[in-house]
């Protein structure tokens, strides 16, 4: 069976790529603000790369096949 599923989370795209980012900044042992900058900066960078996938930030649509047992992320249609 193929089931398309179109999921609405507003905070977990971009919560997930600003922790991805802050442990990857906290390996460069930064003064406190130039590492929160950075964060900031790669963290906006991150997400507007993932917008291929997510619309507006927070909508993602995924087809599921139980037959084949595989997920399909949809790309957004800009």
């Amino acid at each position: 069976m193929k089931v398309f599923v179109y999921m609405k989370d507003p905070d977990t795209m971009h919560d997930a790529v600003q922790e991805a980012v802050k442990e990857e900044v906290q390996k460069l042992s930064l003064p406190a603000d130039e590492a929160g900058a950075l964060v900031k900066i790669k963290t906006e960078k991150e997400c507007e790369k993932m917008a291929r996938w997510f619309e507006y930030g927070e909508y993602l649509g995924v087809d599921f096949d139980t037959e084949t047992m595989t997920a399909v992320v949809r790309e957004q249609k800009r």
